[in-house]
């Protein structure tokens, strides 16, 4: 079987051909650094299956493309899915295979450092005794311990990032619509949303994106939580309202946001933009507030995730092969 990835660096591509060793794979692979587009589809002629990640497209027009080229699998390198028509997959009947759970750790634990960033100012302390300042002014936090943490959305990650809290001292709170018993048995205690944003003093977001969950932080929602809040986003750029949180950290309402992901980071993330003039002014600004702290969508960025990525992407493409059965399809009948 021929495979086509997309989107790839020299990691995803170090990583899989690894891989492909391990388990002796017979199948034929080739790699683009190009993202999927209906442009780039082209490239995937001929294939029977298309690897994607997460800023690559798969709206109606990419999936009729690659449908048109022959393809009749489209995997995903991630565990969301919000980049997909699931209505046009379903009517071409392409299965949607992801990779529901690489390494709930990393993300975690990367949420965690940035927490602890954000609150004990570890990047401009960097900076500045690199330069022989070893002035403390500006870089007084707080003790996380006895402080209440509120988790948006407990599924693995989110479930992992409130135990690790707990290990802090936290009180740690959630909200979801599906409660865990896992949560449960750690003593997180389910609330309310309104309650959770009136609660916290920290906020982290592991919930997916859905229609029902875009900007789910907004003017309204920020107006309902505690001043000087901090806000994790490892999740998805979409469930925060951009512009609503540029209001909020003006305001002073919000106290310091952490961002892994942003709404709009297709053309910007996993790119060198340095020496360049970014046309997203909502990111330039961001990036100027000294109690903002972004990463490039790095929170899966382990050994141990890309290892997980690459086994049960293998899985998915010998799934293709023998036509089924599809555990890790989203597209339910």
């Amino acid at each position: 079987m021929k495979v086509s990835f997309f989107s790839t660096r020299k990691y995803d591509q170090d990583s899989m051909q690894q891989m492909a060793k391990e388990l002796s794979c017979k199948h034929e692979l080739q790699f683009f650094t190009h993202r999927l587009t209906v442009q780039t589809a082209l490239l995937a002629e001929g294939s029977d299956a298309v690897v994607i990640f997460v800023n690559d497209t798969a709206n109606e027009a990419v999936l009729r493309k690659l449908h048109q080229l022959g393809v009749r699998a489209l995997l995903l390198r991630c565990a969301g899915f919000d980049m997909v028509d699931l209505e046009v997959a379903k009517e071409l009947q392409l299965p949607v295979l992801r990779v529901p759970a690489y390494s709930p750790y990393a993300v975690a634990e990367h949420a965690i450092g940035l927490v602890m960033t954000l609150n004990r100012k570890y990047h401009r302390a960097y900076n500045r005794t690199r330069e022989f300042n070893f002035n403390l002014q500006g870089l007084l936090g707080f003790d996380l311990h006895g402080k209440t943490v509120g988790v948006v959305g407990t599924g693995k990650i989110g479930v992992l990032f409130g135990k690790i809290c707990l290990g802090f001292g936290c009180k740690v709170i959630a909200y979801d619509v599906f409660e865990s018993d896992e949560a449960k048995s750690l003593s997180i205690e389910y609330v309310t949303l309104e309650t959770l944003l009136e609660s916290s003093d920290i906020i982290s977001l592991h919930c997916p994106l859905f229609p029902n969950t875009r900007h789910m932080i907004n003017d309204k929602t920020i107006a309902q939580m505690k001043p000087g809040v901090m806000i994790v986003n490892t999740s998805r750029g979409g469930l925060l309202d951009t512009e609503a949180i540029i209001r909020g950290l003006k305001s002073r309402r919000i106290g310091s946001i952490a961002l892994d992901v942003f709404e709009g980071e297709n053309d910007i993330f996993y790119e060198d933009h340095s020496g360049e003039i970014l046309a997203d002014e909502r990111l330039t600004k961001l990036s100027t507030f000294p109690n903002v702290f972004i990463t490039g969508h790095q929170a899966f960025f382990t050994k141990e995730a890309l290892d997980n990525i690459a086994k049960t992407t293998f899985d998915n493409i010998d799934a293709v092969a023998t036509g089924g059965p599809y555990e890790n399809n989203v597209i339910k009948d």
